[in-house]
């Protein structure tokens, strides 16, 4: 999951965590908690308020 989230945000750039979870077809609460872990690790940052991106 985490993988594809990291993905996606490379391809698309910066997005809201229920468009990640359209994107991807799967629930924002299971994007939620992905994305939690990957800032928690360091990989994906919030460049504004309620959008997140991968750390450049």
């Amino acid at each position: 999951m985490e993988e594809k989230i990291i993905a996606l945000f490379k391809e698309k750039g910066a997005l809201k965590a229920g468009d990640v979870a359209t994107a991807l077809g799967v629930d924002k609460k299971e994007v939620d908690k992905a994305i939690k872990a990957l800032v928690k690790e360091g990989k994906v940052e919030s460049p504004k308020r309620c959008f997140y991106d991968v750390v450049k």
